[in-house]
């Protein structure tokens, strides 16, 4: 992935997102669904892109349970991540935003549990998710 790969995506917010877990691609899927205007682009943790944008954002490109969402240049990670990702979806998902009251250990607390066992619970591949044609400019 080069510079001008990334220069492609400029102007759209970023979700980096375990790309082996089921319930990750899940959520991409049901994001993508939500969106309609192709608002949101994707990158995955185990990628070579992603692992660039998170060391450009000073967070480990080691960690894989963490959800980022990367917007305007600032970075978010789990629940403020979720958060604020459904505030840009179409209605009425936006209305989730209202959680964002409820304090970030409680909401990263329930946002943990479900990371730690994401794979236990939901499964996990051995290669992340390949985009189908019609989506696939949304991808890094």
């Amino acid at each position: 992935m080069t510079a001008n790969d990334i220069d492609q995506h400029q102007g759209h917010p970023i979700v980096l997102v375990d790309g082996v877990c089921h319930f990750c691609q899940g959520i991409t899927k049901w994001i993508i669904k939500r969106d309609p205007e192709g608002k949101y682009h994707f990158a995955s943790l185990q990628s070579d892109i992603a692992k660039e944008l998170l060391r450009k954002g000073n967070l480990s490109p080691d960690q894989m349970d963490t959800f980022v969402l990367i917007e305007d240049g600032v970075y978010y990670t789990r629940s403020t991540a979720a958060l604020r990702l459904a505030k840009g979806l179409k209605f009425p998902y936006p209305l989730l935003y209202g959680l964002i009251i409820v304090p970030k250990f409680i909401r990263n607390a329930v946002y943990n549990l479900v990371a730690r066992n994401r794979y236990k619970w939901f499964g996990k591949d051995e290669a992340c998710m390949l985009p189908t044609p019609e989506i696939k400019e949304r991808f890094l």
